[in-house]
């Protein structure tokens, strides 16, 4: 059963989001082990998610949309994150505590992406949401479905520290001003993120319910 929860991980990483960008633009910026600490940090979150998912904890298992104010804080640190990256552009960081340009640290990038990764809004929606439908579809006990999210997890440490290592191959070719602009094309999408969570944000309640 891991091992189909880690097939089923893998088919879900393939939607390339605002995380695998920020961890491929760090193995490229600040190489391998920086983006493996960041790896680290998202794989905590997203086992947190997981085991919240798995044993039906929180306030989106109970609705079929997350609350205005989980859609709002989620783009809020996307926008966040996308302005801190443009400005790094101009050798300007707009979150001096834990600064993402090159000179950040391990630990730095660990809180990072644990922030990144925990702010997302719709994470614990969609684990529930594939828990429940894989546990009704397979008929898994309690046990079996556990595996599976356990698989799921594995799936997320393999993908990103693939994206790692893409990212650390390209490193000797980032020079200072191919930096910055990566930093300003990295924001410009986490901006363009935010922005596709606002637009579900304003039409959801639109949505029929039947």
């Amino acid at each position: 059963m891991i091992v189909r929860g880690l097939k089923w991980g893998l088919l879900l990483q393939l939607a390339v989001g605002p995380v695998c960008l920020f961890i491929f633009r760090a193995a490229s910026l600040q190489g391998f082990g920086a983006a493996e600490a960041g790896v680290a940090g998202v794989s905590l979150a997203d086992g947190l998610f997981i085991l919240a998912a798995l044993r039906g904890v929180g306030l989106l298992s109970t609705s079929r949309k997350p609350g205005s104010t989980l859609y709002l804080v989620g783009a809020g640190t996307l926008i966040l994150f996308g302005f801190d990256m443009i400005a790094g552009m101009f050798d300007f960081s707009l979150l001096p505590a834990i600064p993402i340009a090159e000179g950040s640290g391990s630990g730095g990038m660990f809180i990072r992406a644990f922030l990144l990764t925990a702010s997302n809004p719709l994470t614990l929606l969609f684990w529930t949401g594939i828990f429940s439908a894989k546990m009704i579809e397979l008929k898994l006990r309690s046990g079996e479905l556990l595996q599976f999210g356990i698989g799921c997890l594995l799936a997320t440490v393999l993908f990103l520290t693939g994206v790692s290592l893409l990212g650390h191959l390209a490193h000797p070719l980032v020079t200072p001003m191919t930096a910055k602009w990566l930093n300003f094309l990295t924001g410009i999408l986490f901006l363009y993120f935010a922005y596709r969570l606002v637009v579900k944000w304003i039409f959801k309640p639109a949505e029929p319910t039947a």
